[in-house]
C-alpha cells in the first residue's frame, strides 16, 4: 500500500485560512499565487477558503478537482449557466478563463457558450465551425486551446437562452445594437458583467456600457477591467483585474470566483463608474503614447504624457460621477492598466504607425491593415470624450484628451501632442 503524502512544514502555511492548512506541498503549490494575493485581498482569501479548499481536501482525503460527478439531479437543475457574448481576442481569452473554472466549481454548468459574429475564413470554413472543430479561435486567438467545454454559437438568441450569467466583451460601438436584439430575450434572475472599454454619447449625455446593458435589458451589470493584454493572459502569464460592483458584494464575489485562476487575480471594488471609466479613458492616453513613440520622443516624454493622461482620467471621471473613488485609480483597472496599454496595447501600436507616417494614412486604413479584424477603441473613445467636453464647456480643462482627438481627425499634426498637452489648466 502506498504511504500517504508527507506533510511538509512551510512558512507559507501561516498565510493559509484554517480550512486550507495543512495541505501536502504538491497540492498547495498550484494555489500559492492565490494564497499570497489573499494577504492583500481579504475577499480573495474568503473565495479560496469557501470554494477551493473543499475541492482540495476533505476529512484527510484528496478529492477530484471536478465535483460535478457527486452533484444530485436536483442540484444540476440549479447550476449556473454562463454565456460569453463576443469572441474576439479578449472574448476568447475570457471564455478560456471561465471554462477552466466552470469545470472546477460544482455550482456551474460545465458548458460555456460563446456567441460568435459569424465570418467566413479564407479557407471557406465558417469561423464558428472552425472554433468548435479545433477548440481554438483560429482567427483571433490562434494556437490557444479554449477548453473542450467552450461551444461557439453564431445564433445570439440561442447562445443566451437559459444563461444566468452573461459576459459582454465586444467592441463598444456594437453594444447598443446587441442590446436591442436581446430585449425581451433575457428571462429570470440574470446577472451581467461588461469587459467593454468605451461609452455611448447620447443627446442627454454620456452613457457607460454597463448602464446601457442595465437599462435596456433590466439586469444588474458589474464590470471587469485591468492591466490585461489578452495574448499574455492566454499564455497564462500572471496578471490582475478589477471587478467593479454597485451594491451586491455577493454577486461581485461570484464573478471573482468565475474569473480567478492562479495566474489571473481578480479583486472586487465598489465603484462601477470609476472602474469602467479607467478602462475606457486609458485607451485615449495610449493613442497619445503611440504618437510619442512614432515621433521617437523618448521615454521621458512618454512618462510625462502618461502622468498628464492619468490626471485627466481622474478629473474627467470625478466631474462626470462624484461617487468615483480616488483609490480606484490605484487598482489594476487604473494606473496598472494605463501603464500596460501605453507600453504594449493595440491602440499604442496603431497610433505609432500613424505618427511615423506623418498622419497621412487614416486610422481606419491602419486598423484594417494591422489588426486583422480587431477594432481600435481609443480613436472612437477620443471622439466621444471630445463631444462630452465640447458640450459641457470643459475643453480647456483637458488639453491632452482634446489634442488626441484633433490629431486623429487631422486638425493637428502628431507633433502637437507635446505642444498642446503641456498646458496646465486649473482643474
Amino acid at each position: 500500500m502506498a504511504s500517504p503524502p508527507r506533510r511538509v512544514s512551510s512558512p507559507l502555511y501561516s498565510l493559509l485560512p484554517s480550512s486550507l492548512a495543512p495541505i501536502p506541498l504538491f497540492h498547495a503549490l498550484p494555489i500559492y499565487p492565490l494564497l499570497l494575493s489573499s494577504v492583500f485581498s481579504p475577499s480573495l482569501s474568503r473565495s479560496l477558503s469557501s470554494s477551493m479548499a473543499p475541492e482540495l481536501q476533505q476529512d484527510g482525503e484528496t478529492l477530484p478537482q471536478n465535483n460535478n460527478t457527486y452533484t444530485s439531479d436536483h442540484d444540476a437543475l440549479h447550476k449556473t449557466k454562463v454565456t460569453v457574448v463576443g469572441s474576439g481576442n479578449w472574448g476568447s481569452v475570457a471564455a478560456k478563463l471561465i471554462a477552466s473554472n466552470t469545470l472546477r466549481l460544482s455550482s456551474f454548468h460545465d458548458e460555456v457558450r460563446m456567441w460568435v459574429f459569424e465570418e467566413t475564413l479564407p479557407s471557406g470554413e465558417k469561423l464558428t465551425d472552425a472554433i468548435n472543430r479545433n477548440n481554438e479561435n483560429v482567427k483571433y486567438l490562434p494556437g490557444i486551446k479554449l477548453g473542450k467545454n467552450v461551444v461557439a454559437d453564431p445564433d445570439l438568441d440561442n447562445a443566451v437562452n437559459g444563461a444566468n450569467m452573461l459576459v459582454f466583451v465586444t467592441p463598444h460601438q456594437f453594444m447598443e445594437g446587441i442590446c436591442k436584439r436581446l430585449v425581451g430575450k433575457i428571462e429570470g434572475d440574470v446577472e451581467a458583467i461588461s469587459l467593454i472599454k468605451g461609452m455611448e454619447v447620447k443627446m442627454e449625455g454620456p452613457c457607460m456600457i454597463s448602464t446601457l446593458i442595465s437599462e435596456q435589458l433590466g439586469i444588474n451589470c458589474c464590470v471587469l477591467m485591468g492591466a490585461n493584454i489578452a495574448n499574455e493572459i492566454a499564455l497564462e502569464k500572471f496578471s490582475e483585474a478589477t471587478v467593479g460592483y454597485r451594491e451586491n458584494r455577493a454577486i461581485a464575489e461570484k464573478w471573482v470566483h468565475l474569473f480567478s485562476t492562479p495566474y489571473f487575480i481578480v479583486t472586487p471594488v465598489q465603484d462601477v463608474e470609476g472602474v469602467e471609466l479607467c478602462g475606457t479613458l486609458k485607451n485615449v492616453v495610449a493613442i497619445a503614447a503611440g504618437f510619442v513613440d512614432g515621433l521617437e520622443m523618448g521615454n521621458n516624454t512618454k512618462a510625462a504624457i502618461m502622468r498628464i493622461g492619468l490626471r485627466e482620467m481622474k478629473a474627467f471621471s470625478k466631474m462626470l460621477f462624484s461617487s468615483v473613488k480616488d483609490s480606484t485609480f490605484f487598482e489594476s483597472c487604473g494606473v496598472a492598466d494605463l501603464i500596460t496599454t501605453c507600453l504594449g496595447g493595440r491602440n499604442r501600436k496603431v497610433a505609432e504607425a500613424f505618427a511615423r507616417g506623418g498622419g497621412k494614412r487614416s486610422f481606419d486604413e491602419l486598423e484594417a491593415e494591422m489588426l486583422q479584424g480587431q477594432k481600435l477603441q481609443g480613436v472612437s473613445t477620443a471622439k466621444e470624450v471630445y463631444e462630452v467636453l465640447s458640450h459641457r464647456g470643459w475643453l480647456e480643462f483637458f488639453p491632452l484628451f482634446a489634442t488626441v482627438h484633433e490629431i486623429c481627425i487631422g486638425s493637428l499634426p502628431p507633433s502637437a501632442i507635446v505642444e498642446h498637452s503641456e498646458r496646465k489648466p486649473e482643474l
